[in-house]
């Protein structure tokens, strides 16, 4: 599967532009992670406990 495949989200709370935002999409289990200015760049993958504690973490 390329990253052309997967279903890529943005935050609502993005602004207009859609600059200096991240995508996230799911990928066999966990979640790909990629910066919005650069589609065609790297893209982070994480299992999903390790997302959830790094979001959770960013929420406290």
């Amino acid at each position: 599967m390329t990253t052309d495949d997967l279903k890529w989200r943005k935050s609502s709370r993005s602004s207009a532009s859609g600059s200096d935002c991240i995508e996230v999409a799911e990928v066999g289990g966990g979640l790909a992670v990629r910066d919005s200015r650069d589609p065609v760049g790297p893209v982070l993958r994480f299992e999903r406990a390790a997302w959830s504690a790094f979001v959770t973490t960013l929420r406290d």
